[in-house]
């Protein structure tokens, strides 16, 4: 098989009626994977609204031409795609060839009807994106694209399963099962043979089967072989085995094909006594949810971008992700797989009731086991899915018609995977707004994450109450994992009315994380929390803001960010990946930190009332720079696991404060701005548990650029990241004197995004230039080939910075 990247040479522009003529000064020459959206322009009036973050909608169309030699005649060739964003038709030649509804979901076209042998040949991909989503979804060909030619006798694509049923200390049974497809008039007899290779790289088994293909049809070659002393894969040891697969003609021993599956061994098991086992230890999910979106780049998925902020977010204490609302990328379960960790993969937002006016639910009736059989494809052999969520926050659960649809799809998980947990993010307010007269009036008027923030305390109580147990239980029986959005209130009140039920937090707000985890960890039967989010986000534009007013009576009555907020600003880690003071407070809850952390209110609001929503965090900074005058009053945040916590500014004590008062593991002192030093001491007991200090800069900051690797790759998947900031001598930035820095790029490479964590900004993502935010911004450069890249950043009054990467290292 030859299976290549097929991501360069391609056109897009926006789509024309069959009578229009294409205007070639529309069109832009691109490399996949690409988002149509991100570099649109903006505006207030855009029908997608805030859900978009102010983006338009469009119709776009994608061109490439490509040669196909004579000798593919007697070949098949089909054209993988991972993911076009929405509606995509895909025409060869002129020819429709293909059409997915989904905008997730990997689909394939056999073009061997449609090709043209000797001649240049045409690909055409068609995408559209209106109001069909609550977030920004970008448009067109978002994930990679492969181009596959193989022997009418082949192994299809993902047609390889590898399971570990049965594991001990001596060996364990890696179970393998390969489909071989015959697309010939005649019967084949062909002979499978595998080989596994242990992380090292070393043969550890092997084995073979001979298999007869009738015409037209697929058959399967099964074995069981024997690995021993297996190194298995976890959170903390994600170890890695390949299976490598030929197949051959049998009669004279022809290679026809051969494909390479990574894969991990590892056993589970759920109950609710002990939570979640992973080889046999109990685990309790430190989870994020994420959207597919990286930040700068738009809603693209490159391979250095997904491991980049799986292995930020692990760095950051996370051991498990929920791709919400909609099935992940190959590449982002690949970088799990690797880093360790663990993945909820959900499905969609919606089944047949509709959420916004375009959305899926017009076609899931039709699709649904489609979307359901891509999804396990895509999945079965990567040991880091876990779970599959069958939806989120589903209008229809409560009904009985609703839980019928939730028995159906469970059970057509399980007949493709039964190695997994199936769980829904339910919310039982939700699902129940047709019941409830109270939310009915407040959605009247606003939206449903406008309608959760204005209930507040009410949700606790509406969500343990008779009307939401009675009428999701069914629903939630079907699940192995009963996902509860927001709905902590339950957790304890579960163990005593279904004591067989085992919960995930699918879905939490950020800020309750002080009273959740004490509460996830004292549960068995609660295996997990998911804050929303980990990471931050394009579109539900300002979900997470903080509006600084002059009086309470003016706080804004709805959770959207009115234009132009682009981010939701609700990530523990911004979308450059930085990490925001409400990441050191989880770090410090989840007991992986011991050292104090100090958070400082923006001294320039000081006193000033804030207006916030559940999605929000304190306007914090880790930093005692400010350009405001000595003296000026302050407020500081302490995030300690301890009693107390004492603050000395310049080795003077300023003042002791219990942790606790002000919320779970603060400490909060009103105090005053000096340049200097800023220390917290954490005690417990009376005894010192661990101190940090923040230092204003001194002298003149400079202009710095650091790329995180010195070496890159110089392939399509590979991108290097560049670390703009002001700094002094010290390395501390100050975070109050933004200055609007300029990018380029020389030798083989271009910039591919320039952005920073400000969530409300009109400056474009693929622009050459960005105001720094809090003192940075982040550089994404993709290479274009072998060669030594130099970015350059200048900015008025600082000397140009520089950072040089080796591609093709």
């Amino acid at each position: 098989m030859i299976r290549e990247p097929f991501l360069e040479g391609w056109t897009v522009g926006p789509k024309r009626g069959a009578f229009e003529a294409q205007d070639a000064a529309t069109l832009t020459h691109v490399t996949l994977p690409h988002d149509a959206l991100r570099d649109l322009p903006r505006s207030p009036d855009s029908p997608q609204g805030v859900t978009s973050g102010y983006y338009p909608g469009g119709a776009f169309e994608y061109v490439r031409e490509f040669e196909v030699p004579e000798s593919w005649r007697d070949k098949t060739v089909v054209l993988e795609f991972e993911g076009v964003y929405r509606d995509a038709v895909v025409f060869v030649n002129g020819e429709r060839a293909a059409h997915e509804g989904s905008g997730y979901a990997a689909f394939t076209v056999e073009a061997d009807a449609f090709l043209r042998f000797g001649e240049t040949n045409r690909v055409s991909v068609e995408a559209r994106v209106h109001k069909d989503s609550r977030w920004y979804t970008g448009a067109g060909i978002h994930r990679p694209v492969h181009l596959v030619v193989a022997d009418p006798v082949h192994l299809p694509l993902d047609g390889t399963r590898v399971t570990t049923p049965d594991i001990d200390d001596e060996r364990a049974i890696v179970a393998v099962a390969t489909r071989v497809r015959n697309t010939t008039r005649h019967t084949r007899t062909t002979r499978v043979t595998w080989e596994v290779r242990d992380p090292a790289g070393r043969s550890v088994a092997t084995g073979s089967s001979p298999v007869t293909v009738l015409p037209g049809e697929d058959a399967v070659a099964r074995a069981r072989l024997t690995v021993e002393r297996p190194q298995l894969w976890s959170i903390d040891t994600p170890a890695l085995y390949e299976l490598h697969t030929a197949l051959a003609d049998e009669a004279d021993a022809a290679p026809l094909d051969r494909d390479r599956t990574v894969f991990g061994i590892r056993s589970l098991q759920l109950d609710p006594v002990h939570g979640l086992r992973i080889n046999g230890e109990s685990v309790t999910l430190r989870g994020a949810c994420v959207h597919h979106d990286n930040g700068p780049l738009g809603a693209v998925s490159i391979a250095a971008a997904e491991d980049r902020r799986v292995r930020l977010l692990k760095e950051a204490g996370f051991t498990a992700i929920r791709s919400s609302h909609n099935p992940a990328g190959r590449a982002l379960l690949e970088a799990c797989d690797r880093h360790g960790m663990v993945v909820m993969d959900e499905l969609g937002d919606v089944w047949t009731r509709a959420k916004t006016a375009f959305d899926h639910s017009v076609r899931f009736a039709d699709d649904w086991r489609a979307d359901v059989e891509a999804l396990v494809a895509k999945d079965a052999n990567h040991p880091s899915v876990i779970m599959y969520s069958i939806g989120n926050e589903i209008l229809e659960v409560a009904s009985p018609h609703g839980a019928a649809w939730s028995r159906r799809l469970a059970e057509a998980v399980r007949a493709l995977d039964d190695t997994r947990f199936v769980t829904n993010g339910i919310n039982g307010i939700i699902a129940n707004l047709e019941r409830i007269a109270e939310a009915r009036a407040e959605l009247a008027a606003s939206d449903p994450n406008t309608l959760m923030a204005g209930l507040g305390a009410q949700m606790a109580a509406m969500n343990a109450s008779e009307l939401v147990t009675g009428t999701i239980e069914e629903s939630a029986a079907v699940l192995d994992v009963v996902g509860f959005n927001y709905a902590d209130s339950r957790y304890a009140l579960d163990a005593e009315l279904f004591p067989n039920r085992v919960i995930v937090g699918s879905e939490t707000f950020p800020e309750r994380i002080g009273a959740l985890w004490p509460l996830v960890s004292s549960l068995p039967h609660v295996i997990g929390d998911f804050t929303w989010t980990g990471w931050d986000y394009l579109g539900e534009a300002g979900i997470g803001r903080v509006d600084h007013v002059d009086a309470v009576s003016d706080a804004p009555t709805d959770t959207a960010g009115p234009y132009p907020y682009l981010f939701a600003e609700s990530g523990d880690l911004d979308a450059t990946g930085h990490r925001r003071t409400v990441s050191f407070f989880r770090e410090i809850v989840y007991g992986l930190r011991t050292e104090p952390f100090l958070a400082v209110h923006r001294p320039q609001h000081y006193g000033r009332a804030t207006a916030v929503t559940p999605w929000s965090w304190d306007d914090t900074v880790a930093s005692w720079t400010w350009d405001v005058p000595a003296g000026s009053p302050v407020v500081v945040d302490v995030y300690a696991d301890a009693d107390e916590v004492e603050l000395q500014r310049d080795g003077v004590t300023v003042g002791v404060a219990p942790v606790g008062e002000a919320r779970e593991y603060t400490a909060r002192f009103d105090t005053v701005y000096v340049p200097g030093e800023l220390t917290a001491i954490a005690r417990r007991d009376g005894v010192e548990v661990g101190r940090t200090t923040l230092r204003s800069t001194t002298g003149d900051p400079t202009l710095v650029a650091r790329a995180e690797a010195s070496a890159i790759g110089a392939g399509l998947d590979d991108l290097a990241f560049v670390r703009i900031a002001l700094e002094d001598a010290a390395g501390v930035v100050p975070c109050d004197r933004d200055v609007v820095v300029s990018v380029s790029v020389d030798g083989p490479g271009v910039l591919a995004g320039l952005g920073t964590g400000r969530a409300r900004t009109e400056e474009p993502l693929s622009a050459a230039s960005v105001t720094t935010y809090d003192g940075r911004a982040l550089a994404i450069v993709r290479p274009t080939g072998v060669g030594e890249v130099t970015v350059r950043v200048t900015a008025p009054g600082y000397p140009e910075a520089r950072a040089t990467v080796r591609a093709g290292s």
